[in-house]
């Protein structure tokens, strides 16, 4: 085996590597890697600054079935960071449910320039209409990290399987960015 000398040179730029890499994760776990604004901390996104729109969707047909309903968000106003996952809800009449983010995923900063988007994905499992296990869901509400305002809208893919009294069977994916 041979043994290469190091140089200044050569220990400075592997410091300079490590330090660049992501540190652990916040509390909202979001993680400090790559991509955040540490510098002049670019403020939480407001829900009256973004556009949301909801669809084209590829709803479940029938019980017991999967469905995908994407939502894009374009950032309307200044610069703005989006840490976390989105808040979801569920509710029908005055029965409500959170759903809950993907545990397999992990929600990294994503910072949105004016008119610039991204977007989450709720992924639900049908459930049978008027099943004691099951939400027959009218609308859906969709609030960003650090916000504390929701906006609601009509949900119109069906009823949603329960997986507990107050689960249902959905997650919400981390915000990721869209288009270009």
């Amino acid at each position: 085996m041979r043994a290469f000398p190091l140089t200044a040179g050569t220990v400075l730029a592997a410091a300079l590597l490590l330090t660049s890499c992501g540190g652990g994760a916040d509390d909202d776990g979001a993680g400090t890697g790559a991509g955040q604004d540490r510098g002049g901390d670019t403020s939480a996104c407001a829900s009256e600054n973004v556009a949301v729109e909801i669809g084209p969707a590829n709803a479940a047909p029938v019980a017991g079935d999967t469905g995908n309903i994407p939502v894009t968000l374009t950032n309307q106003g200044a610069g703005c960071t989006l840490k976390g996952f989105p808040a979801v809800g569920l509710a029908a009449g005055d029965t409500s449910v959170t759903v809950p983010s993907d545990e397999a995923a992990r929600a990294q900063p994503l910072t949105l320039a004016k008119d610039t988007a991204a977007s989450f994905t709720i992924t639900y499992v049908r459930g049978e209409a008027g099943g004691a296990d099951a939400i027959d869901a009218k609308s859906v509400t969709i609030g960003l990290p650090g916000a504390s305002e929701s906006e609601s809208f009509d949900w119109t893919y069906g009823p949603v399987a329960l997986t507990g009294e107050d689960t249902p069977d959905a997650s919400v994916s981390p915000f990721q960015q869209a288009g270009d």
